[in-house]
């Protein structure tokens, strides 16, 4: 066990050493707990280090050494081709960019490529918009209205409607299940936030919610929607009969390989037809088969780290991990918008748990300074293990981690990092890698990378990849991967044809071209919608882009509006955001031309003329 200084005087963390193995403090002494000492069985309890133990650095720890005297970024991974001649520290940077610039690639693709020149997450970041404050203002106005409204019809509904909320009283001595202010957002703003009617494909009425949308058929370029009629204002639904096809911007089908023919298609028809359907048991006991050892083998060799397991359900991968981790007596810092199955694995696994302002790493350094000198409330013991715990990229954001500067402070302050990289796998980075091919980052600066299979692969099911020694431990802790059932082999398939035809496995260049028409794609699409006037979150390159609508009935009118002119979207509201940052999410795909960008790009501007959404005070300033 390598013990690494904080910047508290009186504190030192324990880190794993790069072979899991654990090592002693000076003296001999064991002095820290980690998860490596979990799997060997050997729980112990952590020590203060004091500041006269000098550190015991474990060049694996660290970064790659320097270029040059001056030269302290990070490097780029040995078998990335660089544009300039490896280890030539004599070039400048603005030489050896102009060498990058030269070669005949374009534009998105310098930006989204590993070997462009040392990225920064400040080349990429995009400084999110302040609001004008009449939009905060009308926001607010119309959510009080809705509220006070809201309030009166339940004074009323209780008195002369008393059968509607028999379900919200005490009745025969039991008290009811949901209660009367838990279920008032659902009941009063909610359901008229969702109640729209649209034009389907027979020009006649049809009534339909903002979400839960059913479909039919494959969810690629284009989908097919139900229609659907409602005679109650939307508390129930009926189908009509009829389908409505439109653009697909509200999958997150990153990479397009949501289809129902090519090569993954009739593999998984082949695979169906040899292994069956299902599995019907656990990997622990009778679910395993050779289709999952070596679907495992090919994750880890595509995120780049020593070993891999795989579960059948993506938001479990996140909520048995986590409490496997860590416990009481351990620290979780989680920034403030991760998803909910990370907030729900940390809650669950009785571990004390602070949170980081997003993205802001000098928060979190801050928040380290306080935690590792102050230790745990009460006693002041120092943390048996802390855990960091981001995502790569940010579902409802489309803003990237800033891994560099985790990097940084994951070798300052010995933390142990986990990131999950549900949305960032295969639609970040020049190969597909996610963050860290993304950055040009070593993927063993990562404790834990987690991932899903739902959205780049066309799949479902999750995987975390690490060491094997915390693979191996994972292996007989993890409740998905010991009790829930294995993955199917038709899905297993779909994965496996997938990474293959993303890593260039199948002889051709498919992947690299999917890869990087999501790019292009990502990068236009977001462009124009700045351009047009609109408040555009995302960082450059997220395929995951949202649009902010603020106003709570601008996002049924948006939505409403968009499915007319024969395009399907994503609308986001409160609780999965703030109150007063609704937006509509377009997911990006390689699967959409630039003529259906172009379409959608036409259409949305028109309506955001009608709406006044175009309140971008930086677009305005660009065109003065």
């Amino acid at each position: 066990m390598t013990t690494i200084e904080s910047n508290s005087p009186s504190s030192k963390l324990a880190v794993p050493s790069a072979n899991g193995s654990d090592g002693k403090a000076t003296g001999g002494r064991a002095r820290a707990f980690s998860l490596s000492t979990i799997m060997a069985g050997r729980a112990r309890r952590s020590y203060s280090v004091s500041s006269a133990y000098p550190p015991n650095s474990n060049p694996s720890l660290y970064l790659s050494p320097p270029r040059s005297s001056g030269d302290h970024t990070f490097s780029i991974n040995a078998d990335i081709p660089l544009p300039y001649p490896p280890g030539s520290s004599s070039l400048s940077d603005v030489t050896k960019l102009q060498q990058f610039s030269s070669l005949s690639v374009s534009v998105a693709q310098r930006r989204n490529s590993t070997a462009a020149l040392r990225r920064k997450y400040e080349d990429l970041e995009q400084k999110l918009e302040a609001t004008p404050l009449w939009v905060l203002v009308s926001t607010y106005l119309n959510y009080l209205i809705l509220i006070l409204y809201g309030h009166l019809r339940d004074i009323l509904g209780k008195v002369f409607k008393r059968d509607e909320y028999a379900h919200l009283r005490t009745h025969d001595g039991y008290a009811p299940l949901v209660s009367d202010f838990d279920s008032f957002y659902t009941r009063r703003l909610y359901m008229r936030i969702r109640e729209t009617d649209f034009v389907n494909s027979k020009n006649s009425m049809a009534s339909s919610d903002c979400w839960n949308r059913p479909i039919t058929g494959v969810a690629s370029r284009t989908v097919k929607l139900l229609d659907r009629t409602s005679d109650d204002f939307n508390k129930t639904f009926s189908l009509s009969g009829t389908t409505t096809e439109a653009v697909n911007f509200a999958s997150y089908n990153y990479l397009g390989f949501a289809q129902s023919v090519g090569e993954c298609a009739d593999a998984v028809e082949e695979t169906v037809k040899t292994l069956g359907a299902c599995s019907s048991s656990p990997r622990s006991e009778a679910g395993g088969s050779s289709l999952h050892r070596q679907l495992e083998g090919k994750v880890a060799q595509f995120v780049g780290k020593p070993a891999a397991i795989v579960v059948s359900m993506g938001f479990a991968t996140n909520s048995t991990t986590i409490p496997t981790l860590v416990r009481k007596g351990c620290l979780i810092i989680s920034d403030e918008l991760n998803h909910s199955s990370i907030i729900f694995g940390a809650r669950l696994s009785g571990a004390s748990i602070r949170v980081f302002k997003h993205n802001n790493m000098d928060s979190l350094k801050l928040l380290l300074q306080e935690v590792i000198s102050q230790g745990q409330p009460r006693t002041h013991r120092p943390w048996k293990k802390i855990m960091v715990i981001v995502e790569g990229l940010y579902s409802m954001e489309g803003s990237i981690v800033n891994l560099p500067a985790l990097v940084q402070l994951r070798k300052q302050f010995g933390f142990y990092l986990y990131v999950d990289e549900a949305h960032s796998i295969g639609a970040l980075g020049e190969r597909g890698g996610g963050v860290c091919d993304f950055y040009g980052i070593s993927p063993s600066h990562v404790d834990i990378l987690m991932g899903t299979f739902t959205k780049s692969f066309g799949a479902a099911g999750g995987y975390i990849a690490a060491t094997k020694d915390i693979i191996d431990y994972l292996r007989l802790k993890n409740h998905s991967f010991a009790y829930a059932e294995s993955i199917t082999p038709p899905v297993a398939q779909q994965i496996l044809t997938s990474i293959t035809i993303i890593r260039g496995d199948d002889g051709t260049n498919e992947g690299r071209k999917r890869i990087q028409q999501l790019a292009d794609n990502s990068i236009y699409f977001a462009a124009r919608l700045r351009e047009m006037g609109f408040i555009v979150y995302g960082d450059e390159g997220s395929p995951v882009i949202p649009l902010l609508v603020f106003n709570p009935a601008k996002i049924p009118a948006f939505s409403r509006e968009l499915l007319q002119r024969k395009i399907a979207i994503c609308v986001v509201g409160y609780p999965a955001t703030p109150i007063i940052t609704a937006r509509a999410r377009f997911c990006v795909s390689a699967s959409h031309t630039r003529k259906d960008l172009d379409y959608a790009l036409e259409h949305i501007s028109e309506i955001g003329d009608t709406l006044m959404l175009k309140v971008s005070r930086a677009a305005r300033k660009k065109l003065e």
